[in-house]
C-alpha cells in the first residue's frame, strides 16, 4: 500500500465520525463492522421468524466490480427484490430525479475501488463504511453503516439494482432500516414517510377525487413554490391478482413528479389543459395513454405549441397527459414543502417562491405537558402552546411530527384565536372551555400530521397533543408560509403561591380552643411542644383517617421546623392553632381537585391546587 498521511491525534476532534472510522480502519487494514446494527437475523426480522437464514455479504463478494453510483451519473434501475418495499423504491425514484436533493442524502464521494499511486502501490479509499444523510426526528442526521448486506442463496433479497452493479440504493435502505431498528420495521412505513425522511420537508396531501375542480388551482400554487409536487394512485388493498399498473401504464403506489401545467391550442382552435409528469421508475413501465410521446393527439396541435413545449424531445420518464385524464387517473397529490435552505440544493427549485419555515422541538411529559386531546378539558390546557403572529392574512401549513417511531402515538393539533388583550403566557382551562377552535387536524398514529389553515391578521394559538392524556413523546412543530411569520412557545408566568400556613381566624378559634387542654397537659412550663409531644397531641386530636396515619415523628419534626419562629425547636399554642387550621384548609383544596379522580391528585392538577 502507498504512503498515506493520517491526521495527528489532536486533529481527530475536528473530524466527522465517518472520517474517524474510515481513517482508523484504513490504518489498521480492517473493514468496518457496525456494532450498532450487527449482521444478525434480528437486524432483518425483529418480530417475525423467516423460514431461511440470511448470509451477510459485502458487495465485493457479490460481484467483481461493485460501484457506489454508476459512472458518476445516476442510472435508476432499482427493484425492491423479493423482500423489499415498493413504497421505498418509489420514494428513492422520486429522490433520484431531484438531483440536488439526491446528493444531499447520498454523498457521491464514496467508493469500493482501489487505485495505484505514483509508486505503483495499491492505494485504497475503501474501509467498508458508508454514510447517508436522512431527516430524522426533526433534524438532518448522518447515518453510518457497514456494507454487509443480507442475502439468500448468494443474492440480495431487499432493494438492489436490476441490471447494473451500483449499490447506493441497497446501502441507503440499510441506513434507513438502521434508524427504524430492522428491515422488517420498514414494512409499516409508507411513501409519505419516505419522502419526508429523504427530502426533509413537510408532507401535505390533497385528495383529488374529493374535489377535482380545485385540484388545478392547487397544482398551480404548488408549482410556484419550493415544493416537490407528486401525484400517486393509492392502492386500497393489495392482492396477488391485482395488477401493478393501470391500462395506460401508470404504476400503482408510485409517486410521479408533477413538473408543470400548460395549455396547447389545436388546429381547430380548442384549448387543451395538459399536465407534465415524470415517472421515477421508467424501466418498469411507460405511459401509453392519450397525449403520450408518440400519440396521434399531438398531430392536431399547432406547430408553435409543439416547439414551445419541446414535446418530441422529453427527458427519460417525462410525459404529458390532459388534466381531465390526470384527475381520473390519480387519487391524490402529495407535496413535499422544502424550506429556503434545503431547496437551494435543487436546481429546479431555485427560481421558485421559497417557503418561510419556523421550527420548534418539544415533548409531552406525563403530568406536566401531556394533557391529551380536547376531549380531556381538565388537562388539555397543560399541553405545549405555541403562539403564531401574522401581520397580514396568510395561508399557512402546520406540521406536527412525532419522534416515537417504533411505538407511535395518536397525535394531532388544534388552532385557537387569541385576543389582543391576552398576554403572552399559557392559556388556562377557562380559555379552552370558552374558546372555539378555528381548525382541528385529524388524529392519527402516523409519523406526521399536517394541515393548511387560512389565517386573518392577528395572533393564534397552536396546541399539539396526543389523543390520550399522559402519553409521553418528543415532537417537532413546523409552520411554513410564503410570508414572514412569528412563532414562539408560550411559557407559564411564575405564579405567586398562596401562603402554605393559614392563620386561624377568630371564627374558628373557639372550635380549636377545645384542644387547648390537651395541649397544656403535654406542654412544658413555657406552654410549648417539641416534635415528640406534638405527635402525642395529634394522636388525640386528629380523627382516625389517612391524615392521622401520616403524623409520624419525622413529619412532626418537619412541622416544628416550618412553624417555629423562635428557633428553639418548640411550638406555641398559637402555632398549633395555625397548624390545625391549615390542615383543614389543605383537605378542602385536595377534595376540590380530586372529585373526579377517586381522591387521587393528578400531577397535572398540582399547579392549580397550589395557586
Amino acid at each position: 500500500m502507498g504512503d498515506t498521511v493520517y491526521p495527528a491525534v489532536n486533529d481527530l476532534w475536528a473530524m466527522s465520525e465517518f472520517e474517524k472510522i474510515k481513517r482508523s480502519h484504513l490504518k489498521r487494514g480492517e473493514l468496518f463492522e457496525d456494532s450498532d446494527f450487527p449482521a444478525t437475523q434480528t437486524s432483518v426480522f425483529y418480530h417475525q421468524k423467516p423460514p431461511f437464514q440470511f448470509i451477510w455479504k459485502r458487495p465485493k463478494e457479490l460481484c467483481s466490480n461493485p460501484v457506489f453510483i454508476q459512472d458518476g451519473t445516476l442510472q435508476y434501475d432499482i427493484t425492491p427484490g423479493k423482500l423489499g418495499d415498493h413504497w421505498l423504491v418509489s420514494a428513492l425514484g422520486c429522490l433520484s430525479i431531484t438531483k440536488g436533493l439526491f446528493y444531499r442524502v447520498v454523498p457521491a464521494d464514496q467508493t469500493f475501488s482501489s487505485t495505484l499511486d505514483s509508486s505503483n502501490s495499491l492505494d485504497t479509499d475503501y474501509a467498508g463504511v458508508f454514510r447517508f444523510r436522512l431527516w430524522w426526528c426533526g433534524e438532518w442526521q448522518e447515518v453510518l453503516v457497514d456494507d454487509r448486506l443480507p442475502t439468500v442463496n448468494g443474492k440480495l433479497v431487499f432493494i438492489h439494482s436490476q441490471h447494473s452493479n451500483q449499490f447506493w440504493a441497497a446501502l441507503l435502505e440499510k441506513a434507513y432500516a438502521k434508524l427504524h431498528g430492522s428491515y422488517e420495521a420498514l414494512k409499516y412505513a409508507c411513501s409519505q414517510d419516505g419522502l419526508a425522511d429523504l427530502m426533509g420537508g413537510i408532507i401535505e396531501t390533497f385528495n383529488i377525487r374529493q374535489d377535482p375542480t380545485s385540484c388545478l388551482r392547487v397544482l398551480g400554487r404548488l408549482l410556484k413554490t419550493t415544493s416537490v409536487t407528486t401525484s400517486i394512485v393509492q392502492q386500497q388493498t393489495k392482492s396477488r391478482n391485482q395488477p401493478d399498473k393501470l391500462a395506460n401504464g401508470i404504476l400503482l403506489a408510485t409517486n410521479y413528479r408533477v413538473l408543470c401545467i400548460d395549455k396547447v391550442e389545436t388546429i381547430n382552435g380548442d384549448q387543451i389543459q395538459l399536465v407534465k409528469l415524470r415517472n421515477p421508475l421508467p424501466t418498469l413501465s411507460e405511459y401509453v395513454g392519450s397525449w403520450s410521446k408518440d400519440s396521434c393527439e399531438w398531430e392536431n396541435v399547432i406547430s408553435e405549441d409543439i416547439q414551445r413545449l419541446n414535446c418530441r424531445n422529453l427527458n427519460e420518464g417525462e410525459f404529458w397527459m390532459t388534466y381531465h385524464d390526470f384527475v381520473k387517473t390519480f387519487t391524490s397529490v402529495e407535496a413535499v414543502h422544502l424550506d429556503a435552505e434545503t431547496s437551494k440544493d435543487e436546481p429546479t427549485l431555485r427560481s421558485k417562491i421559497p417557503w418561510q419555515m419556523k421550527v420548534w422541538h418539544g415533548q409531552w411529559q406525563r403530568g406536566v405537558s401531556a394533557g391529551g386531546c380536547r376531549n380531556n378539558l381538565d388537562s388539555f390546557h397543560i399541553n405545549p402552546q405555541f403562539q403564531i403572529v401574522l401581520p397580514e392574512p396568510e395561508e399557512v401549513v402546520i406540521s406536527l411530527s412525532q419522534h416515537s417511531i417504533l411505538e407511535p402515538k395518536v397525535i394531532g393539533f388544534a388552532v385557537f384565536p387569541m385576543c389582543k388583550s391576552l398576554t403572552a403566557e399559557t392559556m388556562d382551562k377557562t380559555f379552552f372551555k370558552k374558546t372555539k377552535s378555528i381548525y382541528s387536524s385529524s388524529y392519527s398514529n402516523s409519523r406526521q400530521v399536517s394541515g393548511r389553515v387560512h389565517f386573518e391578521q392577528g395572533s393564534y394559538l397552536i396546541t399539539p397533543t396526543t389523543f390520550d392524556p399522559g402519553e409521553e413523546a418528543n415532537f417537532t412543530v413546523r409552520v411554513i408560509s410564503n410570508k414572514a411569520i412569528k412563532l414562539k412557545l408560550l411559557d407559564c408566568t411564575p405564579a405567586v403561591l398562596k401562603p402554605a400556613i393559614i392563620k386561624a381566624s377568630a371564627s374558628i378559634e373557639t372550635k380549636i380552643n377545645t384542644y387547648e387542654g390537651i395541649f397544656l397537659q403535654l406542654s412544658d412550663e413555657h406552654k410549648t411542644l417539641n416534635a415528640f409531644e406534638l405527635q402525642d397531641v395529634l394522636e388525640v386530636c386528629l380523627p382516625n383517617d389517612y391524615v392521622k396515619s401520616c403524623a409520624t415523628l419525622e413529619v412532626c419534626r418537619q412541622i416544628v421546623l416550618a412553624l417555629d419562629t423562635t428557633g428553639n425547636g418548640r411550638l406555641k399554642f398559637s402555632d398549633y392553632k395555625n397548624l390545625m387550621c391549615s390542615l383543614k384548609h389543605w383537605q378542602i383544596i385536595f377534595r376540590n381537585h380530586t372529585k373526579s379522580t377517586a381522591s387521587i391528585l393528578r400531577a397535572e392538577k398540582l399547579k392549580d391546587a397550589l395557586v
